[in-house]
């Protein structure tokens, strides 16, 4: 699915001490030189072999950094151990995330307390840690990549750096093919939305957290000749000052079958030609923090969840540790010019409440979703709940049908409740309620969040048979959705118009 940042008015602009400004470098010259003269202050005082960890997220382009600091390195000689060597073998691997994967084709079970350590190798662990010990005739050794210092070693270095990435750059190099992930050395063209989702993004979330204990430098890593080097304590400082304040993440917008236009009297979004989704606030987003002498930080949000007590409370923390249980999204439904239902409507659709999630996906939480009208244009609905008369048994029997025969079902609306809509209306839609926004407006989503990872619980039944957008050629001649018919179906409640 195609997806664009709008990076409008996002920043977070705080206050922190000109030390603290001092002390972020920035730039792929800079960074490696600071990483060499902290190198060279611990070869001078006779360690042999100094050791490294460059640990991080998935997407960092380790062969820039390497190249960088062996252009600047003078006098030291430097070896350099990927961190995949200690990683068991593929198929072990693939044995592992198949639980997680599953055979569902739209969801998985997520892998919430996974570590990086149950795809560690326990021999060939053991073997880098003997050689972490002094077992090395080089006057530096680096280990790199995600999981680099993993609790089982993070103690055998002398010193210790984070480099991180944030969500939509990384779906950017899925989709193209270009993502490296564990235990392999060159891209996996073949690598499925659902092994990270469901498996890899837990392994590698646990252990950011844990990073965050024990680094001693964080680095930005989005964009290779861009990143930025943050001391530990400075980073500490920078994150307990932003959670004092209120928080601005970076917008997504992804354009859809149902995508509208009201976006282009707001911002100019280069690539996106309509917009179906625009996510304001969620647990996938990044954020902007503008530290002062145009220094401008990128990272994840969730790294604030490192202080979840100070950004959501105690209740709430105490409630769904780890879970940030909250999106806002601006669904965009302006037409210029009068356009059918099947155009203009999102998915008939339903969501799962927390119990169901936890039996089927091991997520937290349901989503519970609500709807406010920001602006209603002439022919604002909503479609809500099934008609008083309407064959329930009937209406999924015909969406299977269609599914099956990709077919449209021609009197579908006789099924669903239209609601005609005005400025201040609110929907309260609970999971198993049939609904779905009506186009002609602007709705102001306010839901709870089932997963941190982003994963969309949305459950599909009927789409209109029609095509969905295809962004190369900026057209609707993309596959139709995918329906969810099976869970959509079970978790139905069918409530009705009254």
């Amino acid at each position: 699915m195609p997806l664009y940042e709008g990076r409008q008015n996002a920043e977070n602009r705080i206050t922190v001490d000109q030390t603290i400004i001092d002390s972020v470098i920035t730039g792929i010259g800079q960074v490696s030189g600071k990483i060499l003269a902290e190198i060279g202050k611990i070869n001078e005082t006779g360690k042999k072999p100094v050791t490294v960890a460059f640990d991080g997220w998935y997407g960092v382009e380790w062969n820039r950094v390497i190249e960088e600091l062996m252009k600047q390195n003078r006098n030291l000689t430097i070896e350099f151990i990927n961190f995949n060597i200690v990683l068991k073998k593929h198929e072990q691997i693939n044995a592992y995330k198949e639980p997680f994967i599953g055979d569902d084709p739209s969801f998985g079970y997520a892998n919430l307390n996974g570590k990086i350590i149950e795809i560690v190798d326990s021999q060939k662990l053991d073997d880098l840690q003997k050689k972490l010990s002094g077992d090395s005739a080089s006057d530096v050794v680096i280990v790199y990549n995600s999981g680099a210092f993993i609790v089982e070693l993070a103690d055998f270095y002398h010193l210790k750096f984070y480099f991180d990435f944030t969500r939509q750059p990384l779906l950017w190099k899925m989709w193209d093919g270009d993502l490296v992930p564990f235990a392999c050395t060159e891209p996996r063209s073949d690598y499925y939305w659902k092994e990270y989702y469901y498996c890899d993004f837990y392994l590698l979330e646990n252990q950011k957290y844990y990073a965050f204990t024990r680094m001693d430098f964080y680095v930005e890593a989005i964009y290779s000749d861009q990143i930025k080097l943050i001391p530990r304590k400075a980073y500490d400082h920078i994150m307990q000052t932003l959670v004092k304040y209120p928080i601005k993440e970076v917008e997504i917008y992804q354009p859809g079958p149902w995508g509208a236009y009201r976006y282009k009297d707001f911002w100019d979004i280069p690539g996106l030609e309509c917009n179906a989704w625009n996510e304001l606030a969620g647990p996938e987003l990044s954020m902007l923090i503008d530290i002062g002498d145009k220094k401008v930080i990128s990272m994840p949000f969730m790294n604030l969840m490192q202080y979840q007590s100070a950004l959501l409370g105690e209740y709430l923390t105490s409630l769904y540790p780890g879970c940030f249980p909250l999106d806002v999204w601006l669904d965009d439904g302006y037409f210029p010019d009068p356009e059918p239902a099947e155009r203009i409507s999102m998915p008939i659709h339903n969501h799962p409440g927390s119990n169901y999630v936890k039996r089927h996906f091991n997520e937290p939480l349901g989503r519970y979703e609500t709807y406010y009208i920001a602006e209603a244009y002439e022919g604002a609905n909503t479609w809500m709940g099934f008609t008083d008369d309407a064959d329930t048994e009937e209406w999924e029997l015909k969406c299977r049908e269609s599914w099956e025969k990709k077919e449209p079902i021609p009197d579908w609306k006789n099924f669903i409740k239209n609601w005609k809509t005005n400025v201040g209306d609110l929907f309260l839609i609970p999971p198993g309620t049939t609904h779905g926004h009506g186009g002609n407006q602007m709705v102001l989503e306010m839901d709870t969040c089932p997963s941190i990872a982003g994963t969309e619980y949305s459950f599909f039944m009927y789409d209109f048979m029609r095509l969905s957008w295809d962004d190369t050629t900026k057209t609707m001649t993309g596959k139709p959705v995918k329906m969810n018919l099976d869970h959509g179906f079970d978790m139905d409640h069918f409530r009705r118009e009254d």
